[in-house]
């Protein structure tokens, strides 16, 4: 098997702000694109033997810029389902429900349009993910990246190391970078996290 290469969207101006952003369709900053255009470099670096991207435009636009032009669109990378805390930031919702973590306590229902979902539904997400991952590494050379959203990263490493999907919370990811699983001795590990270019001096 070889590594996994995750990477997360550029900023977006909900990302900036801390507003929960799952469906919500909203595009890159000019930050988040230059985000994205810096992560070439590490990308080209290494053969991409399969890519997957989140339909969302952050995650497509960031595969664009990162130079993977053929990456395969997948429902399951979508980011989580905030349900009625769509575009609301923690601080806002910590005033009605002190102490509110989201891998803990989830949300609250949304519309139709958009539920919600407890973690273990998107941990449940994940392994799909994860399956055709596997498929991926058996049938191609190289690594295979998937380009999505961090909520949605978090608990899929969390499930790539064997752990339970609320473990994500262990996972601080920024936008604009670059994370790598792989194995060692046949077990699953993190081999970098939050990967970004050195400046330039």
């Amino acid at each position: 098997m070889g590594d996994l290469f995750l990477v997360r969207h550029g900023e977006t101006e909900w990302s900036r702000s801390g507003r929960h952003t799952g469906g919500t369709d909203v595009p890159l900053t000019e930050r988040g694109r230059e985000e994205a255009r810096r992560l070439v470099p590490l990308v080209r670096s290494h053969r991409i033997g399969a890519a997957f991207v989140s339909p969302l435009q952050r995650a497509r636009e960031t595969a664009e810029l990162v130079g993977v032009h053929d990456a395969r669109v997948d429902a399951d990378l979508r980011e989580w389902d905030y349900g009625g805390y769509e575009g609301i930031t923690t601080p806002e919702i910590q005033r009605t429900r002190p102490g509110w973590f989201l891998f803990t306590d989830g949300v609250v229902p949304g519309p139709p349009e958009h539920p919600g979902e407890t973690v273990e539904q998107v941990g449940e997400r994940a392994d799909r993910m994860l399956a055709k991952v596997d498929a991926a590494f058996a049938n191609t050379e190289g690594v295979v990246l998937l380009v999505a959203h961090g909520h949605f990263l978090r608990v899929l490493t969390a499930r790539w190391l064997g752990l339970a999907p609320s473990s994500g919370a262990l996972f601080q990811l920024a936008t604009g970078t670059v994370c790598r699983l792989g194995t060692e001795h046949g077990r699953p590990v993190i081999a970098g996290w939050n990967i970004r270019p050195s400046p330039s001096p």
